[in-house]
């Protein structure tokens, strides 16, 4: 039995996405679609914790107003 050695080798297709839009694949890291110039619907995890602590602090917030204010 002969055994092979598998190079690891960086992959020469880097990870894509589909455009919502065209339907036509491109980088995950890009702004806009190159083919249709559509905005690129990946978001960055910080945005997405930032908006989820707004939203906790936002309902933490009407629950205390909810408790102070008379009824």
């Amino acid at each position: 039995m002969i055994v092979t050695e598998v190079m690891h080798m960086a992959d020469p297709n880097p990870p894509e996405i589909r455009c919502l839009y065209c339907g036509k694949t491109y980088p995950v890291g890009a702004d806009q679609c190159p083919h249709c110039r559509a905005p690129a619907h990946h978001r960055p995890r910080a945005r997405l914790r930032q908006f989820r602590w707004f939203v906790a602090l936002l309902a933490l917030l009407c629950l205390v107003l909810i408790l102070w204010l008379p009824r």
